[in-house]
């Protein structure tokens, strides 16, 4: 059977070079794209896990005009998707426990507003498309994912199949780095044409991070597997260093601050009331905040010094003063619609007009085409109104006390270890969201919606402390 498949495998790559030569690109990936039903068909989880590695060497290819996709991954994610909705309505033996988790009804709830706000969009055909490419990212990574992750063998495979991905990234961007310590602006893309941005970069590998420390220490890494995982965090460090992604460095800090408040038993609810305590200050004494952030005069810096300077700079910092002039043109496009927004996706295709001339930065445009709101809270609340951005904080927040409540409720300290780590992982981009919104691409949304599968697998399927496990079932 080995040997079969081997063949059968080998005369596919070579039918597909053959076709590459004769018959063009397209004509090449008929055999390969066979050989990934018949592998999605027979080895369903195997396919998750080559998408996880896949994600981070996929490339943006505008197949049809005014269409781009992720090539190879997105076609995966599409051909997955009907697959797993073929499977659940053949084999009726989905875990219907899944669908009535907060986070799953939250996030069922965030899907129909979406389609609510693409009929009332201003540019419909543009929300319903996003909208296509949302649901192909969150059927996989969620809502196939949580069944899947029943069994922790598949939470370490995932992972370490997109670490591998991200650290061969990690290793050409690397070694594109050097040499050219004193040129910023090289430095922003030398992980193209993998990321587009160095933003993202930093972002997915800020991500990875605490799991990766996780892994370190768990039982089930020794050996030659705890000294592979040191080599991956050493990667992983040196790669956040030199994103020089600012907000990626933020967000680390930021989850090292709350695992320190986890470990002293802080609640869930007053780590809330804290941050929204601190919330409230910025606005009481916002004059007095921005009198003194505009006296900061630092750019962007290859300098580890001057870059970390440079992040309460709004005055001269063009990074700073364009994401400003990003928020302040989606809070005049949502009081327009404050209820329903403009529509999933079409900020990029409107903003442009709502700009003010005072606010624009050196890299501003006119025609405003640089993208979204760089925020994933601004951004839902122009897009999709105010229920819009209350439903994402509301399954940011209740991912969260789930992996702490797993954390101090398992029964195996393996388990509550496990989702310590990813909870904080997911923490990490729950703060970058403030600056930055990547849940439109695959590069963020694979690990992030995985991810939040594994805090709700263990929640679901776990051994609570003092309860049988005959109860949970």
């Amino acid at each position: 059977m080995l040997a079969a498949l081997a063949l059968t495998v080998l005369f596919i790559v070579g039918e597909a070079l053959v076709m590459y030569w004769k018959g063009g690109f397209l004509m090449a990936l008929i055999p390969l794209a066979l050989l990934v039903v018949w592998l999605f068909y027979v080895r369903f989880e195997t396919g998750l896990l080559l998408m996880a590695l896949l994600t981070p060497f996929s490339i943006n290819v505008a197949l049809l005009p005014g269409t781009e996709l992720s090539m190879p991954v997105e076609p995966m994610m599409i051909l997955f998707t009907l697959m797993f909705f073929f499977r659940v309505l053949v084999a009726k033996n989905y875990d219907l426990r899944i669908l009535r988790h907060p986070v799953s009804l939250l996030l069922l709830a965030s899907l129909a507003w979406w389609v609510v706000t693409s009929c009332t969009s201003r540019l419909p055909l543009v929300s319903f498309k996003y909208l296509l490419a949302r649901l192909w990212f969150v059927v996989p990574f969620y809502f196939a994912a949580v069944q899947i992750f029943r069994s922790h063998t598949r939470i370490r495979q995932f992972y370490w199949a997109y670490a591998i991905g991200l650290g061969i990234v990690i290793l050409i961007a690397t070694s594109k780095t050097l040499g050219n310590f004193s040129d910023l602006q090289t430095l922003h893309r030398v992980m193209r044409p993998f990321y587009n941005d160095h933003t993202a970069y930093g972002c997915a590998i800020a991500l990875l991070l605490p799991a990766s420390m996780h892994f370190i220490f768990a039982h089930s890494h020794r050996g030659w597997r705890r000294v592979l995982t040191l080599l991956l965090f050493a990667g992983l460090c040196i790669g956040l260093f030199f994103s020089y992604c600012r907000a990626a460095w933020i967000s680390v800090l930021a989850a090292i601050g709350v695992y320190v408040l986890i470990r002293m038993g802080m609640k869930v609810k007053w780590m809330v009331l804290l941050f929204g305590l601190g919330v409230g200050m910025f606005f009481i004494y916002q004059n007095d905040v921005l009198y003194k952030l505009g006296k900061n005069k630092q750019d962007s810096s290859y300098d580890l010094a001057g870059q970390v300077k440079s992040i309460s700079n709004i005055s001269t910092d063009a990074s700073n003063l364009e994401r400003l002039n990003r928020w302040a043109s989606a809070v005049r496009l949502w009081k327009e619609s404050p209820i329903v927004g403009v529509g999933p996706g079409t900020y990029q295709f409107l903003y442009a007009s709502y700009q003010k001339s005072y606010q624009l930065s050196v890299i501003s445009t006119n025609a405003g085409n640089l993208g979204n709101a760089h925020s994933e809270y601004i951004g839902p609340m122009t897009e999709q109104g105010l229920p819009g951005v209350l439903l994402v904080v509301a399954i940011f927040l209740t991912t969260f006390a789930t992996g702490v409540r797993v954390y101090r409720t398992a029964k195996d300290p393996a388990v509550a270890r496990t989702a310590l780590a990813f909870t904080l992982s997911l923490l990490t981009y729950y703060v970058h969201g403030v600056f930055n919104n990547f849940l439109d691409t695959d590069k963020l949304s694979v690990p992030f919606w995985a991810f939040t599968a594994v805090v709700v697998a263990l929640d679901l399927y776990s051994e609570k402390k003092g309860v049988k496990r005959s109860e949970e079932e």
